[in-house]
């Protein structure tokens, strides 16, 4: 098995090294809207925290009097085409038409237009027929060329930056190291959660030279009822009983979360990325729940975009709500991309 994905890695590096070169030669086009467009990714496949990143810098800009839009795929939505997500004012599509992460971002962003689709310059050129975007942020958009961006800000994870440094399928990096030559800056997400940052500084320096770097941490900031509209400190976890229930890409980043801010986790449910939960699962998580006498079901703010509000209603379901700190070189990275990021 391992030698097959050692070939399928081959082949995929080929093809993704092949299509690199078209772009850096001009043989294949990339296409320039009429806005500054920052693109957030990253260089693996899995969760670096792409979400809350584009979150806090389309807060920052409208905080600084910038006009955004933000563009994304709209990855597990059922819908085709290029769809408004949201116009700033109203949210009109769900999740399963738009993907979780896009209803989040509109959800959570009032007065920023989200427009998802495959084709991201339709899109962008949709974006700004109706929205006038001053600049427009492309989520997890790094692997996708076509599109021209003024800046790309690749995110690491500081606790697995580089997928075990072996290409899909055998490992999780989306192209070779070497393309993190393209980012105009590097945010090192979990920066509370690695072991070595400064080793990780050189050896991002060693590949890409002279570009900044940040580090940042997700810090939880509330906690959100699922089914109401009430809300607490961080602080009510303390000494609660809670189940801890996840569908998304990093789980272990999540339960670590839950237990450092003081909860007793008895049980733990976790699911695949972008999971649609069932009302099987749903009797589930209330059954584990109770058996284990939870307080609580915890869960993260994407997942109960998906949970919806049939949840367990003798075990309230509260979100974890987190937002970005950039907690060491943010003036640089602000000044890489052109735009605020605090």
């Amino acid at each position: 098995m391992r030698g097959l994905l050692t070939l399928g890695a081959l082949a995929y590096g080929g093809l993704v090294r092949a299509r690199n070169a078209g772009y850096n030669t001009g043989v294949f086009r990339a296409w320039r809207l009429s806005c500054r467009v920052v693109c957030v990714g990253n260089l693996t496949v899995g969760g670096t925290g792409k979400t809350p990143t584009v979150m806090a810098l389309a807060n920052a800009a409208t905080a600084a009097g910038t006009r955004a839009c933000i563009l994304l795929r709209g990855y597990g939505g059922a819908g085709g085409g290029v769809r408004v997500v949201s116009d700033g004012r109203t949210v009109q599509l769900g999740w399963r038409e738009a993907g979780d992460e896009a209803v989040l971002l509109a959800e959570r962003l009032p007065g920023v237009p989200v427009v998802v689709g495959g084709d991201r310059v339709a899109a962008g050129r949709l974006a700004i027929e109706r929205f006038r975007p001053a600049v427009i942020f492309l989520d997890d958009g790094f692997q996708h060329r076509r599109i021209h961006r003024d800046a790309d800000l690749v995110l690491l994870d500081a606790t697995d930056p580089f997928g075990g440094g072996r290409l899909l399928p055998r490992g999780r990096l989306r192209e070779p190291i070497t393309a993190l030559r393209r980012a105009r800056a590097f945010l090192v997400t979990r920066a509370d959660q690695g072991q070595d940052l400064e080793a990780l500084r050189r050896q991002v320096e060693g590949i890409a030279a002279g570009r900044p770097i940040g580090f940042a941490v997700f810090r939880p900031v509330r906690l959100r009822e699922q089914a109401g509209t009430r809300e607490w400190p961080v602080t009510e976890l303390r000494g609660k009983r809670v189940v801890a229930v996840s569908g998304i890409a990093n789980p272990k980043s999540f339960r670590r979360t839950v237990s450092d801010l003081g909860a007793v986790v008895v049980g733990s449910l976790e699911f695949g990325d972008h999971h649609a939960f069932t009302a099987e699962e749903r009797g589930r998580m209330a059954e584990v729940a109770r058996r284990e006498g939870a307080q609580w079901i915890v869960t993260t703010e994407k997942d109960t975009v998906r949970l919806g509000t049939q949840t367990p209603a003798e075990c309230p379901v509260v979100a974890v709500a987190v937002e970005l700190e950039i907690i060491d070189g943010a003036e640089a990275v602000e000044a890489a991309l052109g735009v605020p990021v605090r």
